[in-house]
């Protein structure tokens, strides 16, 4: 068995719960308020860069040549693509980034870059990997099976296309790919799998905390 065949069968159930939110379901039949989309859009704002920090941290620990440049690709990528997404997404809301970033960052936005940037900076190679693979993968995953679907909504139906394009597709392809290659101790192969778990619950928290238009409970 390939090792990304075990560490999807350890997220498994994450992602079938991630299918089943309402955020998902009403991206792909319409009914998701635009407010939930908008609260989304924002909070990405404020994700994005330190994503591609964590992606950076992960290229550094590499002791890979191969690893080095891809993350370090991807890091640059995602701030030119996936940022460019960010703001024409914003602009169909009437917005530019700096207006975004004036309001907070939510608690699980700011959860979840903080566990990324930390894992990625400290952790081992392994558990680096490990933070950031269910990232790709896991919306690898869900825009492939929304992309069956798409949207009658035009502006979730050009979300969907992202994700689900063959482009994405091939990135997350190549990633897993590098991580098959891996030659792992058993010890590594479980924090691996244990930091990826822990990324594919923040990613359910992530929708989550749109559907909810989450905000801070006090102050």
């Amino acid at each position: 068995m390939r090792f990304r065949d075990e560490l999807w069968r350890a997220m498994d159930g994450i992602y079938r719960q991630i299918l089943r939110h309402p955020f998902l379901e009403g991206l792909t039949d319409g009914s998701l308020p635009r407010e939930a989309f908008r609260h989304y859009v924002m909070q990405e704002a404020h994700f994005l860069p330190d994503y591609a920090r964590a992606l950076a941290a992960c290229a550094a620990r590499s002791p890979q040549p191969a690893a080095v440049h891809r993350f370090a690709a991807d890091a640059a990528r995602t701030v030119e693509v996936e940022h460019s997404l960010v703001v024409e997404l914003l602009a169909a809301f009437g917005l530019d980034v700096a207006e975004a970033l004036k309001s907070p960052a939510g608690p699980t936005t700011v959860g979840y870059a903080s566990y990324l940037v930390r894992t990625c900076s400290l952790g081992t190679f392994p558990e680096a990997l490990g933070a950031i693979v269910p990232c790709y993968w896991i919306y690898a995953r869900v825009g492939e099976k929304l992309l069956a679907d798409s949207s009658p909504d035009p502006l979730y139906a050009w979300w969907i296309e992202t994700y689900g394009g063959e482009d994405y597709q091939d990135t997350v392809a190549g990633v897993l790919d590098l991580l098959d290659g891996l030659s792992l101790t058993a010890d590594e192969r479980e924090r691996l799998v244990e930091r990826a778990v822990t990324t594919a619950r923040y990613e359910w928290m992530f929708w989550d905390a749109a559907w909810r238009q989450e905000s801070w409970p006090c102050g």
